[in-house]
């Protein structure tokens, strides 16, 4: 048994310089302050473990005492240290920190302050039993917050990042045991002593591969991060819009390094999808990756846009390959968001085609009907009194002229109003304020637009109202508006105009049937008439477009919303700037 103890403390050697190699390795490769602390932490172990073989068992010189003194208190040094390296990713309280710190602190000065330790064949004296207890309970405490807190944030971490602070914990507690272990044993007792070399073998071999594991053994323990790649992947590439690949690939992202939050951005930084993060975290993001380095917030660039990623502080060092697939499943959701976008192009194009084909449809339809109507009617009167001028009398004669001329003012309307979509969507329409009397302009236009129905209309407007405003525009949006109300709802139609919060407001309201539900969000198209408005009277479709068409090009809007208790109303809102500012 003695010879298989001798074996396993040859092997424990090797192991344990293997692990502080690992360690340095790590903090030589950029892992940070973990890993500094990681490398300070097992590089003291193994010096205990290669100097302690190099002295021998019963110290002569004043070199063997100071070097058995100097193991001593790396011992004490190594739970301390290990504690550092846990608490390096969240660190405690500044009460809890200075505690164990002077708890160490103390055990140093103890350790340095003993008289001449004991030999392996001598009795331990009462001062050095207090000693042996203290320095267990001292290493015991510090290492079972170092397994409670590994094992504890473990939880909603990736597999290989579980994996691996799972097995460095179980390390800690083997080495504990050893040393309980190590510390009860009566005297020259085997069975102590191959016990506690077999718990060192273990906690090496779990310091070992929770600090290194070989790559083969990462990926059978990433095999669930790599299925839930493999479907995000599959499912970005039936992704349509932005919003779809946000919300297929930012919940798998998050698992795959166990982030807080995750957030995908385009180009201008315009949050595109979020999953976890709050509106405060995303307003802090770019501050906070520049105030933590990188460690907290990372902010990765892919194509067309950025991801901000808000990790757990254990990622950067358990989890580099994550971060890593992270990367590159970021570079494929760059390529996802400019192929959506294409898409989403392209959907807009046929839909724009579509409504081109629908517009030329109504016209060819208006055309059709509105146009030949009147045409019709001139050519047969054109006829009739150039064919039959000496049959007609002259009552005859005047009713002709009369229907004539009403053909002519409707197709001259017709005309006009398609002269004035061409000239707006051109933007050729000159806006040019000029200061207006307002209910004086109001009778004009609505004398003319409603002719013998203008005792139908009313206008509430104070007589001294002035605007500077662009006449036209008012005129063909006023006459637009009360002629849709005459046409469609019933009287009484109220104009009402005035000046507040610096604009210029008008509304035109009627107490017909209003507009149906259904066709609100149709209602400003052109060519568009509602399927009872069309079989009710006659129109073009044109006159709310070119309404709101006016007054657009005067920087405001022509809003709908239904009047109370029954009609439509209209509400016009022109902005009073400091050139068009009221008198």
């Amino acid at each position: 048994m003695e010879s298989l103890v001798h074996v396993l403390d040859y092997v424990n050697l090797g192991l344990l310089t293997l692990v502080a190699l690992a360690a340095v390795w790590l903090w030589r490769r950029g892992r940070g302050r973990a890993a500094l602390w990681a490398a300070l932490t097992f590089g003291t172990l193994a010096f205990v473990v290669d100097f302690g073989r190099l002295l021998p068992e019963d110290p002569m010189t004043t070199f063997d005492r100071v070097g058995r003194r100097a193991l001593l208190v790396a011992l004490v040094l190594f739970p301390y240290l290990l504690y550092r390296f846990t608490v390096s990713f969240e660190p405690p309280s500044r009460r809890v920190q200075l505690l164990t710190g002077l708890l160490t602190a103390a055990m140093v000065v103890w350790t340095i302050t003993l008289p001449e330790l004991p030999g392996p064949d001598e009795e331990r004296p009462a001062w050095f039993s207090a000693y042996v207890i203290g320095f267990v309970v001292h290493w015991t405490l510090l290492t079972v917050v170092v397994v409670g807190r590994l094992w504890r944030a473990r939880r909603g971490q990736p597999t290989v990042v579980r994996r691996r602070m799972g097995l460095i914990g179980l390390a800690v507690a083997a080495i504990t045991a050893a040393l309980v272990i190590a510390a009860t044993d009566p005297g020259e007792n085997s069975a102590y002593e191959l016990a506690a070399a077999l718990l060192v073998t273990v906690s090496a071999l779990g310091f070992l591969v929770g600090l290194a594991p070989p790559a083969a053994l990462r990926l059978i323990w990433r095999r669930p991060e790599t299925i839930e790649t493999q479907t995000a992947i599959s499912r970005l590439m039936t992704a349509t819009s932005e919003a779809d690949v946000a919300r297929e690939v930012l919940p798998p992202m998050s698992r795959i390094i166990g982030a807080r939050a995750i957030a995908l951005r385009d180009a201008g930084g315009r949050v595109i999808g979020t999953h976890g993060a709050s509106a405060e975290m995303l307003a802090d993001a770019d501050d906070a990756a520049r105030r933590y380095g990188g460690e907290r917030v990372l902010v990765l660039d892919v194509p067309s846009g950025s991801l901000v990623v808000w990790t757990n502080p254990y990622a950067p060092f358990f989890g580099p390959e994550e971060l890593a697939l992270l990367h590159a499943l970021g570079a494929l959701t760059g390529l996802a968001l400019d192929r959506s976008r294409l898409f989403a192009h392209e959907r807009e194009a046929r839909e724009a085609l579509e409504r081109a084909d629908e517009l030329k449809s109504n016209f060819i339809a208006l055309a059709a009907h509105e146009l030949r109507t009147p045409v019709t009617a001139i050519d047969g009167i054109v006829q009739t009194l150039h064919g039959r001028s000496a049959e007609l009398g002259a009552e005859r004669r005047v009713a002709l002229e009369e229907v004539l001329s009403t053909q002519s003012s409707n197709m001259r309307v017709l005309v006009d109003q398609l002269l004035d979509l061409s000239r707006l969507d051109a933007e050729a329409v000159a806006i040019n304020p000029t200061t207006v009397l307002v209910r004086e302009r109001l009778e004009t236009v609505v004398a003319a637009a409603a002719g013998e129905r203008a005792d139908d209309v009313v206008l509430e407007v104070d007589d001294g109202l002035e605007v500077r405003i662009d006449p036209a525009a008012l005129d063909r949006i006023v006459s637009n508006l009360v002629t849709n109300a005459l046409r469609y709802g019933q009287p009484p139609v109220v104009v009402r105009a005035e000046r507040a919060d610096r604009h210029f407001r008008l509304a035109v309201e009627d107490r017909g049937p209003g507009v149906p539900d259904e066709f609100v969000p149709s209602l400003f198209e052109r060519f568009t008439r509602s399927r009872s408005g069309r079989d009710r009277v006659t129109g073009t479709g044109l006159g709310l477009a070119i309404a709101r068409s006016y007054a657009a090009a005067h920087g405001g809007d022509l809003i709908y919303e239904p009047a109370d208790p029954t009609g439509a109303r209209f509400r016009l809102v022109i902005p009073l700037h400091e050139r068009l500012d009221v008198k």
